[in-house]
């Protein structure tokens, strides 16, 4: 499995690297359950979305994971049948929800195996691949609970990467602010973390390690 893991959304002008030249079926998911809070935008970010990934070879379709929050145990064969999930910015908090509760984190793991599977996200997308959200609520809102979320559901990470993703830091993005003190926050306490300007990425060709919860101290 490969991991594209972005600030910012991406351009149709530039392929990045982490996305294989050939593909098995060329079908791409995009998740979009960032935004769950904002229900407007998702048609006119799918839109945008769909059309970059379609200039790079991929047929989309839309992943919505609150599908799968009664029958977690049908996402892994939506994925088998995808090259790519590609997981929209908003509120981090929201979209590790989601995954917590559609299973997506095992379903996600059957995958390490396949050469030619992409996990990739920017924002919100890419900050659920750590292992954990701290610093980010000073960004997002962690409270925000959309409607047909159990509340109970923890906000839990992938642990793909060892370390926190910061978007949009020392950018000109509206969270920029929210960023720097993030970053600021994390290295007080001594916690791994990376920092993307937008227009910057994470590249992983191979990642075949075991997902597991929760991250050993």
């Amino acid at each position: 499995m490969r991991l594209l893991l972005s600030s910012w959304f991406l351009t149709p002008d530039s392929r990045p690297s982490a996305l294989p030249g050939t593909l098995a079926t060329g079908r791409a998911g995009i998740v979009l359950n960032a935004l769950d809070e904002y229900g407007r935008s998702r048609a006119r970010d799918y839109a945008r979305e769909s059309c970059t990934l379609e200039t790079f070879g991929y047929a989309c379709e839309q992943l919505d994971l609150r599908d799968y929050f009664a029958a977690p145990e049908e996402l892994p064969e939506r994925l088998d049948g995808l090259d790519l999930v590609w997981a929209l910015g908003a509120n981090a908090f929201v979209l590790a929800r989601a995954m917590t509760q559609a299973g997506f984190r095992d379903a996600l793991q059957e995958q390490l195996h396949r050469p030619e599977f992409t996990y990739g996200g920017y924002s919100a997308g890419a900050c659920v691949t750590g292992p954990d959200l701290q610093g980010i609520d000073l960004i997002d809102d962690p409270t925000v609970l959309p409607e047909g979320y159990p509340p109970t559901t923890a906000p839990e990470c992938l642990c793909l990467v060892p370390y926190r993703i910061v978007p949009h830091w020392r950018s000109e993005h509206r969270d920029a602010e929210g960023a720097e003190r993030a970053a600021s926050h994390l290295a007080k306490r001594g916690l791994s973390h990376h920092c993307l300007r937008d227009g910057e990425t994470v590249n992983v060709h191979d990642t075949t390690r075991p997902v597991t919860w929760p991250p050993s101290s």
